[in-house]
């Protein structure tokens, strides 16, 4: 399925898997990526760094989003911007699902 001109339901396009991290990208380019991530609740990802800036956007559930040491609950409908080189973690509160839009020039 063509999934280019369509309308989506982002909740939809990922399922949650028990003790996993789903992820599903939905555009590559050299300027940037758009993926939309399903965390089973206590799943995460490890503190790590990025060269560029990230908007993580939760569509589902509820996220601890650790920037340069300080955490934040962000809730379904909030966003949250990553500032590039700035180490950062998540994990999952409660099982979420969350839009990474991560622009690289």
């Amino acid at each position: 399925m063509n999934e280019l001109n369509q309308t989506q339901n982002i909740q939809k396009l990922t399922d949650y898997q028990a003790d996993s991290v789903v992820s599903k990208t939905l555009i590559k380019k050299e300027t940037g990526t758009v993926t939309l991530f399903a965390f089973d609740k206590g799943q995460g990802l490890s503190e790590h760094t990025a060269p560029f800036d990230a908007m993580v956007q939760i569509v589902d559930g509820e996220a601890e989003i650790l920037i340069d040491g300080t955490p934040h609950i962000v809730k379904s409908g909030e966003m949250i911007i990553m500032p590039a080189n700035k180490p950062h973690a998540l994990k999952a509160v409660e099982k979420f699902k969350m839009m990474l839009v991560m622009i690289k020039k």
